[in-house]
């Protein structure tokens, strides 16, 4: 799945407004204009299956958002949702951000920033009609470098997102 068309759905599905947007954004540490999210926000018109697409605007004018920048995207959302966790006095710094595949960081992060269980989740995924087991659930949440770690495929992600349209827009 192309990450602005990933942005595209988690938007109309959860109803974030553009300004929103800009702020979440900002949340993750990205600076970007209201234009540039807008741009971000258009289907494009032609479609390219490039995992390491850049920040470059094409002829049409498009904005194509890159895997770290929409893992910074969705870190933002968690911190608009639930706000930010200050550090506890004594505790260790954070080891710097690992980068699972796109999917897998998707559905993990929505389900901390919506405070979902992992039924929560079953149950958005049997709104699309697919059945999830709390198995499947468990290896498609885990780190990448875990040996029962299962990569979540674009099917999956689709389906998540449309399952979280159907259970938050009706």
């Amino acid at each position: 799945m192309i990450n602005n068309d990933i942005l595209i759905r988690l938007r109309y599905a959860l109803d974030i407004k553009d300004k929103y947007m800009l702020k979440i954004f900002e949340l993750g540490g990205i600076n970007l204009t209201i234009e540039e999210v807008q741009s971000i926000l258009t289907k494009p018109k032609s479609i390219s299956y490039d995992d390491e697409l850049d920040e470059t605007e094409d002829d049409g004018g498009e904005v194509h958002i890159n895997n770290r920048e929409i893992e910074h995207f969705l870190n933002g959302l968690i911190i608009y949702k639930r706000g930010k966790q200050e550090q506890k006095p004594g505790q260790p710094e954070r080891p710097p951000l690992t980068y699972d595949p796109v999917n897998n960081s998707l559905l993990k992060k929505i389900k901390i920033a919506l405070q979902l269980t992992s039924e929560d989740v079953i149950d958005i995924f049997e709104n699309a009609g697919i059945t999830v087991t709390k198995g499947e659930l468990s290896a498609l949440l885990r780190k990448k470098d875990h040996k029962n770690f299962k990569e979540c495929g674009d099917k999956y992600a689709r389906n998540f997102l449309k399952g979280l349209t159907v259970r938050y827009r009706g």
